[in-house]
């Protein structure tokens, strides 16, 4: 185990994501682990698809490039833990034999309640910008100070957030809303200049009390989850909780109907440039809309697609459906080469005998099915 697990472990804390690091190459994990599906372009890894959880398994990487450009060229355990990007993250636990290894003087710094980066600030930032805010999102939920050297390269890269893709910002945002600090991450972000680059309509009002009296009772709701004295905050209660001060309604002639667009429309807006779910926004919205007293549309939140639904495969069909589909696949098959054929002409008729019309007209599968 590497990374995020064992630090939140050496923190007292259970671990959310279990990371793995392995000698083994990902076409020999695949081979040996029935769930195993490999995934990413520049440097595979493979995760293993359980039913409530994904474990992410990556071969130790040298660092290097190879000479088409992608990070695929496999290494050592000591040099897969250079390419780590923080100190508090470069831990190696074997669970098997207990022992715990640190190529980076992790510890020291665990000992001293610090931040440092392992690579060169230049190249870390830039190569990744995203590192930037799990810096200050790290130093918010561990207590660690970040280094002088970290705050000031912050600074100075501020704006290489502006590159990149919205679907990591939206992985990012939903990661702080579910830490249960996400009212002084969301300060710090904005005190380095980072948080205009994820949430820039919100990041607008994010100092106003009423919005930050939200969002601290909402992580008082999911802190109280997380140690098992409360229910699971839903990611339609974080969104809500993130613009509910600031929704407002000029008209108050508006329908329900109205009113949830209308609703709807603001938290597109104030969230931009996130992408959740339209079904949490509708969720968000309608739980914001019923707090405050107003009806909402019938059936105005639309079914959800199942969690553990894998992008790009389709849906299992139950046991029903696929008792019916081969039957109904053969009668559309049976259909369309008739109609390839043209109308099947009776003898009996050429021959001018009359026929009962019954007798000549095919029965449709619905009538087949009445009788």
């Amino acid at each position: 185990m590497v990374g995020g697990a064992v630090r939140d472990m050496w923190l007292g804390t259970t671990p959310k994501d279990f990371d793995i690091a392995t000698s083994a190459s990902p076409r020999q994990i695949q081979r040996m682990v029935w769930n195993a599906r490999i995934i990413g372009k520049r440097f595979k890894l493979v995760h293993l698809v359980f039913k409530d959880k994904v474990l992410e398994v990556s071969t130790f990487r040298s660092g290097e490039e190879a000479m088409d450009g992608n990070n695929n060229v496999f290494g050592s355990i000591d040099q897969d833990a250079k390419r780590r990007d923080f100190s508090i993250n470069s831990f190696y636990y074997d669970p098997t034999s207990g022992q715990l290894l640190d190529f980076n003087h992790a510890m020291e710094d665990f000992k001293k309640k610090r931040i440092s980066s392992i690579i060169d600030l230049d190249e870390s930032f830039t190569e990744d910008p995203v590192r930037m805010i799990r810096a200050i999102k790290y130093s918010v939920t561990t207590g660690f100070s970040l280094r002088w050297s970290i705050k000031m390269a912050i600074r100075k890269y501020s704006n290489e957030l502006s590159r990149v893709s919205t679907s990591r910002l939206t992985e990012e945002v939903n990661k702080i809303l579910s830490s249960g600090h996400s009212c002084e991450i969301f300060n710090e972000l904005k005190r380095y200049k980072l948080l205009v680059f994820m949430l820039p309509a919100f990041s607008i009002y994010s100092s106003y009390p009423q919005v930050q009296s939200s969002l601290r009772e909402m992580d008082k709701q999911v802190l109280l989850s997380k140690q098992g004295k409360g229910p699971e905050v839903q990611q339609a209660d974080m969104i809500k909780a993130l613009v509910d001060p600031l929704i407002v309604f000029t008209d108050e002639q508006m329908t329900s109907e109205q009113r949830f667009k209308e609703t709807f429309r603001q938290i597109k807006v104030l969230i931009s440039p996130m992408t959740p779910s339209n079904y949490d926004i509708e969720l968000a919205s309608e739980r914001l809309l019923c707090e405050r007293g107003f009806k909402t549309p019938r059936n105005c939140v639309r079914v959800q697609r199942p969690a553990n639904r894998i992008p790009g495969r389709r849906t299992p069909a139950s046991a029903a459906q696929r008792k019916v589909r081969p039957e109904v696949s053969a009668e559309g098959a049976k259909k369309r080469r008739a109609r390839k054929r043209g109308p099947k002409k009776n003898p009996l008729v050429a021959t001018g005998v009359q026929v009962p019309t019954e007798q000549t007209t095919a029965l449709t599968s619905a009538e087949v099915h009445d009788l």
